[in-house]
């Protein structure tokens, strides 16, 4: 789980801003809020961010996804560059060094990991784990004349010395020590611990426009998403949705497809030292999800069956969600989720964030939202999981909680929703007339 997440010189974010699940020392909804992964670690479940367009809140949710791909999927080549953007609206920033700090637990251990990065090498990169004292793993410096990587481990750092040398080779200058741990045939508790916490717990953000529903579909045809799970999840979102069904579902490929596929394999398979067998289909099998719904009309129930795509937008998205949320039931996971409230009504989105904070205990949610009519749900809602972007005057975004407010401006009788509706929390556009000038020549 996150401890607490920092980015500075990434997209819209100029200066170090930190985002921490560590909570305030109120009790308020103490069981439904706070886990605790470690005896005497407190650690909140929920971050909800809202700000205007543009104020950086989906940066955070990319700063967490890039350092994601940066260690699962390392650069082969060295002169490949980073596809990032540092902030722009400077003229010293784009040339100077970007980075993130990311504090967490997994397994039992807290790990601190920092690492910072050009868009033609990785510069400087730590990584600390405590059990319970704070220990060095590794600390890496990079020859930026030289292309080369410099690794210096820890004294408790159970890896051995040619070990240590192989990994040293194998980090270009270009990748993260984790990054280059993932393709190099060694073992290291920590260092192996910590690339599982980055493949396994944390998970791709989510936007409006991510399909889940394929991988939703495979769980559920594999037992490893509970189909009970997710109908009970429906029917308490009042679908009147009673089962799931799965069904294969026969695909002929046409003429033209069947032309591309041979073409296809004739490249790939030509490189094969033995390709003979290989079989070029004319159909393939897709699994579709039908779901049955029950119809009361009078005293009579009728049943009906509709595929998934033939349900609402609104339908799918939750079925989606229900799928993350048995997920998060059965294991640790880090779900981001950019808009949350896209194609949910609004008493969906509450119900969906009931569910998950009354019943997760090991998981998280980190979520964008604009729809500030939850903030008048001020009987559910804890102050230090509300979290606001706003742009500065240098167009950098600043990053600030709601729990950073005193007494003065905040206090446990104010409405937040009238308070930040009407800008005393900030993180609200800036807008002007409805005046347009529409003559031509004319100032």
């Amino acid at each position: 789980m996150i401890i607490s997440f920092s980015i500075k010189n990434f997209r819209n974010v100029k200066d170090k801003v930190t985002l921490s699940f560590e909570p305030e020392s109120s009790k308020d909804l103490e069981g439904y809020y706070i886990t605790e992964p470690i005896p005497g670690l407190r650690l909140l479940k929920l971050g909800l961010i809202y700000g205007p367009n543009g104020s950086g809140k989906t940066t955070i949710l990319k700063g967490l996804e890039f350092l994601r791909q940066l260690i699962i999927n390392p650069a082969s080549q060295k002169q490949e560059l980073l596809e990032f953007s540092p902030f722009l609206f400077d003229e010293q920033t784009p040339t100077q060094e970007s980075g993130f700090e990311l504090t967490f637990v997994h397994k039992q251990t807290k790990y601190y990991y920092e690492v910072t990065f050009t868009k033609e090498a990785i510069i400087y990169e730590h990584l600390d784990f405590y059990s319970p004292k704070k220990s060095l793993v590794y600390e890496r410096s990079t020859d930026k004349e030289k292309q080369l990587s410099k690794i210096k481990f820890g004294p408790k750092a159970k890896i051995n010395k040619a070990h240590e040398a192989t990994l040293e080779a194998n980090t270009l200058w270009n990748n993260t020590v984790l990054g280059g741990f993932l393709k190099t045939n060694i073992d290291s508790d920590e260092l192996r611990n910590v690339t599982d916490w980055f493949l396994r717990v944390m998970r791709n953000m989510i936007t409006p426009e991510t399909d889940l529903s394929f991988s939703i579909t495979q769980g559920l045809e594999s037992s490893d998403i509970n189909k009970k799970n997710i109908i009970q999840f429906l029917k308490k979102a009042d679908f009147n949705i009673s089962d799931i069904a799965l069904k294969k579902k026969v695909i002929e490929y046409s003429e033209e497809v069947r032309d591309l596929i041979k073409s296809i394999n004739k490249v790939v398979y030509s490189k094969l030292p033995n390709p003979e067998g290989i079989e070029d289909k004319d159909s393939t099998e897709r699994i579709e999800v039908h779901f049955q719904h029950s119809i009361l009309v009078g005293t009579k129930e009728s049943r009906y069956n509709l595929p998934y795509t033939e349900e609402s937008e609104g339908t799918q998205r939750y079925f989606q969600l229900s799928g993350l949320l048995d997920q998060m039931l059965r294991k640790q996971n880090v779900i981001m989720i950019d808009e949350l409230e896209s194609s949910l009504h609004p008493d969906l989105l509450k119900h969906f964030l009931l569910l998950f904070l009354v019943n997760v205990k090991d998981s998280q949610v980190i979520a964008t939202t604009h729809y500030r009519e939850l903030l008048m749900e001020r009987d559910i809602l804890r102050d230090d999981v509300l979290w606001f972007t706003e742009k500065g005057q240098n167009g950098s975004m600043e990053l600030y909680s709601l729990s950073d407010f005193d007494s003065s401006v905040v206090r446990d009788t104010t409405s937040i929703f009238n308070a930040y509706k009407s800008g005393k929390l900030g993180a609200v556009p800036q807008l002007s007339d409805y005046y347009l000038n529409t003559n031509d020549g004319e100032e």
